[in-house]
């Protein structure tokens, strides 16, 4: 018997495609829409695939028809999406977003925005309950928008229930931004030492997809208006996260760590790398949903690796996750800077 009509927006995304997956597994008929109207060669045969994009005028609202029993979107990201999703609230029974843990602020107004600039790294509490104060919404960051959006649909609640999921660092296969790669590339380069700021301390928490995908699910199957972080159960360091893919690929380094910020350029700087840690209080998600963690860190690594190590296969990094090059820059490979310190660490030992 199935539980109704689901529809999933961004489903050929990286959390699209397993929240498709988890939906079906649990009885539900599955409308998957993405731009490009494709499939995952691992959905059931009876998802409906269909070419939409959301940003075009009237396109949502023509697509859904006769409208859904839960509509999960996970390419909202401001105030106009929202005002999308209200004004179908009618046709929608209830909705799951996908947020972002960017919106937090700590009590000194520091946040994600705020990292690049003196002391600018925000130290929250540990754990960081969803109750902790947000930055103020607005258009110009990518944290105030997604607040923004948070607060529209949450003020629409009686007529449009929505379960917002503020999520971590997203990790598995699929990733258009995968941090593994900072570790992954490495290894496959032949590389043999690393060197890690903050004494490779620093947590940065993640969420897998798949865990992603079980919180939808859940939400799916219990409508409300509510607002909970998105994460594993655990949130490993830099160095752990480290030396489980060195395990994963059979390898063995040398690290180098170093207290404090980076010395000089990008030299020891990861994406996970923060003066401070980010982990997140999964609490709430327990208590509201009964949630479970599908996977830990660890168990999960090996598929994400072998995906990585597929997309690199004969492709220049910055071919194969052109976003990351965009979010990080060349730096994140500056494997010259990188000895130039390191032949000075060893001439500073002697």
């Amino acid at each position: 018997m199935s539980r109704g009509h689901a529809w999933v927006l961004g489903a050929t995304g990286q959390i699209g495609r397993a929240a498709v997956r988890a939906l079906t597994g649990d009885g539900w008929e599955v409308t998957a829409a993405s731009r490009g109207g494709g499939r995952d060669e691992g959905w059931d045969p009876g998802v409906r695939a269909v070419a939409l994009d959301r940003d075009e005028e009237g396109a949502l609202d023509k697509a859904l028809g006769d409208g859904c029993d839960v509509l999960v979107d996970l390419v909202a990201f401001d105030g106009a999406h929202a005002r999308q999703l209200t004004a179908s609230a009618g046709r929608i029974g209830s909705a799951v977003v996908i947020s972002s843990g960017a919106v937090y602020e700590d009590e000194r107004g520091r946040g994600f925005d705020t990292q690049a600039e003196p002391d600018g790294f925000p130290r929250y509490p540990v754990p960081l309950p969803e109750t902790q104060p947000t930055v103020a919404p607005g258009d110009a960051t990518y944290g105030t928008r997604k607040i923004r959006l948070e607060r529209e649909l949450l003020a629409a609640g009686e007529d449009l229930p929505v379960t917002l999921l503020r999520a971590g660092a997203v990790h598995g296969p699929h990733c258009r931004t995968p941090r593994e790669l900072y570790v992954v590339k490495r290894l496959l380069d032949g590389r043999r030492r690393r060197v890690l700021a903050y004494r490779g301390e620093s947590r940065f928490h993640p969420v897998h997809v798949s865990n992603a995908a079980e919180l939808i699910r859940l939400a799916a199957g219990k409508p409300g208006s509510r607002v909970l972080n998105a994460a594993d159960p655990e949130a490993p360091t830099v160095a752990e996260i480290a030396s489980a893919i060195d395990t994963v690929l059979g390898r063995e380094t040398e690290t180098v760590l170093i207290d404090g910020a980076p010395p000089e350029g990008h030299v020891g700087e990861t994406p996970w790398s923060g003066a401070h840690p980010v982990v997140y209080d999964m609490t709430a998600a327990g208590e509201q949903l009964g949630y479970r963690p599908v996977t830990g860190y660890v168990e999960s690594l090996p598929e994400t690796v072998e995906w990585l190590a597929g997309e690199l296969a004969g492709r220049d990094w910055r071919e194969a996750f052109p976003k990351l090059l965009r979010g990080y820059g060349e730096g994140l490979f500056d494997y010259a800077a990188e000895d130039a310190w390191l032949a000075a660490y060893d001439r500073g030992r002697r």
